[in-house]
């Protein structure tokens, strides 16, 4: 590949921070030789005045910068990565490898790299500054990141009599409307412009593990607000793959999967802090259990957003939208799960009309339900219960002749359906009075 000769390395060279008008700034620099800088920075706000332990500040910031360093390193996918400014054990540079490789699978297949060869990326350390863990007595608080869309309003309905802390990054209008009235911090993250210039050259982009860089970024935050415990919204149905490339699983969602969650706990536990849990509120459910009990909550019809088209830039060519779009396999899987637990009417006032009525929408289904090899590159749920959600959709719609509900043949799914509904995968890092909260909501949805 041209561009990994052309730029044979990337550096980490530095990371800065400091304390201003009650914020934490923080920069990083990365180049790749022989000419191209970068300066990201991001900037979390309205953090409580106190003396830190620079020890653990520094070592979070650092480990911070090693995974806001993808967004610029998949631009060349430059065969050497070189650590200026913290020294890295042999199984922490394990650890970023794997997440990177796996982290990257979708861009190395939507750009068609070949990523299998031993030595595709290779990590070294300049610097000889090491950073030690430490272990902190934090509150029994929860830090609970808001996206906008219905898993995490799902998290925060259920999780309302705990001491919560809402965390918002870079917030839409939708994370906004829903943690304005209630204790919360947002996070600023500035791209540096220059990597929106190269995407307009022709250097390479594409997806990123952005739940990896949360994990990162919302471990520190708990720190700094003295908060043990860190809920994510992700699900069950994010373990599974998109597709298969090169003898390896791609998945979309992998760094919200259950292992890229496990990578990330075993690596803060021996590298980062004790004393602060992160987990997956969510992780025992599938998509469309979450959807059933969302919809509970009428109040928040109006506020959600899940269509990714909605918040999309195209690399600083187009604007936002901020509305569901109508056309893609998001909103057609949203809108599949939501039916059989709401009133059509409210459903079609959500997205604007009804999407089952869309011809051209029968492609996305059939991606969705797997009648084809590759199924979207889109935060969606599991084939089976993408197929379950649109047979509810049949039986409720009965006699209705809505275009894509009689595309197929179903046969019998009911014990299928009732099993998927009803199921509590035991395969998650819940602690054991969350475990009971969201045990309880299966059992009244």
């Amino acid at each position: 590949m041209d561009l990994r000769k052309k730029h044979p390395i990337f550096r980490y060279k530095s990371f800065d921070y400091n304390f201003k008008n009650g914020n934490l700034n923080i920069s990083f620099d990365f180049k790749i030789e022989p000419d191209i800088k970068f300066k990201p920075s991001l900037k979390i706000k309205n953090i409580p005045q106190k003396d830190f332990d620079k020890d653990i500040l520094e070592n979070l910031i650092f480990n911070l910068g090693m995974i806001e360093l993808v967004s610029y390193y998949k631009a060349t996918c430059s065969p050497k990565i070189i650590v200026e400014c913290g020294n890295l054990s042999a199984k922490q540079k394990a650890f970023w490898k794997k997440v990177y490789l796996k982290g990257l699978g979708e861009f190395f297949f939507i750009n068609k790299i070949d990523f299998t060869k031993k030595d595709f990326i290779k990590i070294e350390c300049e610097s000889k500054k090491e950073f030690k863990k430490k272990k902190v007595k934090a509150e029994d608080k929860v830090l609970l990141p808001i996206g906008g869309g219905k898993d995490s309003i799902v998290s925060l309905n259920l999780l309302k009599n705990e001491n919560l802390c809402l965390f918002g990054l870079n917030p839409t209008k939708e994370i906004k409307r829903t943690t304005l009235k209630k204790e919360h911090i947002y996070v600023e993250r500035r791209i540096d412009k220059k990597l929106l210039e190269l995407n307009n050259q022709g250097y390479l982009n594409g997806h990123t593990p952005f739940s990896t860089y949360l994990a990162f970024l919302t471990f520190l935050t708990a720190y700094l607000i003295n908060t043990k415990y860190i809920a994510l919204s992700n699900e069950r149905s994010s373990n599974e793959e998109t597709t298969t490339y090169l003898g390896r699983k791609i998945n979309h969602q992998w760094s919200k999967s259950l292992e890229a969650e496990n990578y990330f706990r075993d690596y803060a536990r021996e590298f980062l802090i004790d004393g602060i849990e992160y987990f997956s509120f969510l992780r025992p459910l599938y998509e469309i259990q979450i959807a059933k009990i969302f919809c509970q909550f009428k109040d928040y019809y109006k506020i959600f957003l899940s269509c990714n088209e909605a918040n999309k830039t195209y690399s600083g060519t187009k604007k936002k939208t901020e509305k569901w779009c109508g056309n893609c396999s998001k909103c057609l899987f949203v809108f599949a799960i939501l039916y059989p637990f709401i009133d059509e009417k409210d459903l079609f006032e959500i997205f604007n009309k009804n999407l089952f009525e869309d011809k051209k929408l029968r492609d996305e289904m059939l991606k969705l339900i797997g009648k084809v090899k590759i199924k979207s590159f889109e935060c969606i749920g599991t084939r089976e219960e993408s197929l379950i959600a649109f047979y509810l959709s049949h039986k409720k719609a009965e006699d209705k002749k809505y275009y894509l509900l009689n595309c197929l043949n179903f046969g019998s799914l009911d014990k299928k359906a009732n099993k998927i509904l009803n199921s509590f995968d035991e395969k998650n890092n819940l602690p054991k009075k969350f475990k009971n909260i969201l045990e309880h909501a299966i059992r009244e949805s």
